[in-house]
């Protein structure tokens, strides 16, 4: 991605968890996710190593980081530090980007995220 201009229509979208389908670029250290997330849908508790910047840019989303819940509305941005837990929900139609560092290798790879997995440890 260095050095060049990358267009998110070129990106073939992927669902990776039920309700939430994105697109995926990635630099050298960083991944960015562009999420198409239907009303109602469903994020499981998890954590991961990576840093997280959440920016809604449409709709509405509950967050809940660390056990503190939080109701996002469009235009809102929130960092989210690396392993903490973390699960929401779509309140409404939802429009996200996020950007993780370092690379989410899971999505990189076209294999689809680790959250899913994740979900059902403790801790």
């Amino acid at each position: 991605m260095p050095n060049q201009i990358m267009d998110w229509s070129k990106q073939v979208p992927r669902e990776v968890i039920p309700g939430f389908v994105g697109r995926f670029l990635h630099s050298d250290t960083m991944t960015f996710a562009l999420w198409q997330i239907a009303v109602g849908s469903l994020l499981p508790e998890h954590s991961h190593p990576h840093e997280q910047v959440v920016h809604l840019y449409e709709g509405e989303f509950e967050m809940t980081v660390d056990g503190r819940t939080m109701r996002m509305k469009s235009g809102d941005v929130f960092a989210i530090p690396g392993n903490a837990r973390h699960h929401g929900r779509a309140i409404t139609d939802c429009r996200i980007m996020d950007a993780f560092c370092p690379v989410r290798e899971d999505y990189r790879d076209g294999a689809g995220s680790t959250i899913l997995g994740d979900a059902t440890k403790s801790g």
